[in-house]
């Protein structure tokens, strides 16, 4: 089955997704600062997020990880 079509992977692939961008800004700020427009504003959008939100992204990922541990 696909991550689109099951909601605990699709929330895996975003919280993967979030994390990701906010080390990729945290490691190398150069690469996603000058792609805040366009079809690519996504990933600065998502590094945005994993910065102001780090608490809930954490405990979020803490979730998941003991629902996947779980099943």
């Amino acid at each position: 089955m696909s991550a689109l079509f099951n909601f605990q992977s699709l929330l895996q692939v975003i919280l993967l997704l979030i994390c990701t961008c906010t080390y990729v800004h945290a490691t190398a700020p150069a690469i996603l600062d000058n792609r805040k427009s366009g079809l690519l504003s996504v990933f600065w959008k998502c590094a945005r997020v994993g910065e102001r939100l780090s608490p809930y992204v954490a405990i979020g990922c803490f979730i998941v990880a003991i629902n996947t541990l779980s099943s």
